[in-house]
């Protein structure tokens, strides 16, 4: 995927999403579990007739923030050139949106969290101490869903795994319309062949378009 800059005026051009979901997976696994669950629920998505396209983190050259705190001003980051920037219009576009990831060390992949670090650029921030913050994404009818993959049996051993993607994006506006956690799996592509986890993300993938098409 090409980098290219995008200016504050142009991403303020966008801010008004149409009702197509982009799909995220943050595992370093191409083709693995994650993917699996993520285009299985982008078919349920489909069934509803609404478009869709989906990224694997580990296909786009990119890194974390580094905290220069130039998108305070520019109102998106302008710190880093790299394939983030054309991320960034997807996401601004799509109204909804579908992470996954696989439990690492008890929490998201690093891949998935440098990608919802560089979303910090779509806060804005009050001059007041403590800062008060919005988010340039609220309030625009954005949904959406989240999936884990997980080894161990039970949910402690998933750790925080759901829970640091579902408070990020309920900060940045999004309403979680759904979750889904998949246990005692680890070979890659085991998945595929758990009848019951690939029906209920072809479900959670129809959960998200009925709640954008309402």
């Amino acid at each position: 995927m090409r980098s290219t800059r995008f200016s504050a005026q142009k991403v303020h051009s966008h801010l008004h999403p149409r009702t197509r979901v982009f799909g995220v997976s943050g595992s370093p696994r191409r083709n693995g579990n994650s993917d699996i669950l993520l285009k299985s629920i982008l078919t349920g998505v489909a069934q509803h007739d609404l478009s869709s396209e989906y990224l694997n983190l580990t296909d786009l050259q990119f890194q974390g923030c580094i905290g220069c705190e130039r998108c305070r001003k520019d109102k998106i980051c302008t710190g880093l050139v790299d394939g983030m920037s054309v991320v960034y219009d997807k996401i601004i576009t799509s109204q909804g949106l579908i992470l996954v990831s696989p439990t690492h060390n008890y929490n998201i992949t690093s891949w998935m969290k440098a990608f919802i670090d560089r979303l910090y650029c779509f806060y804005t921030f009050d001059n007041d101490r403590p800062r008060s913050w919005s988010s340039q994404l609220a309030n625009q009818g954005r949904k959406a869903v989240i999936a884990a993959i997980c080894e161990q049996e039970n949910k402690y051993d998933m750790g925080f795994t759901l829970e640091a993607m579902k408070l990020p994006l309920e900060a940045l506006g999004y309403n979680i319309v759904g979750a889904l956690s998949v246990f005692k799996i680890f070979d890659k592509a085991g998945v595929k062949h758990d009848d019951q986890a690939i029906r209920k993300a072809r479900e959670l993938g129809g959960r998200l378009a009925d709640a954008l098409n309402n």
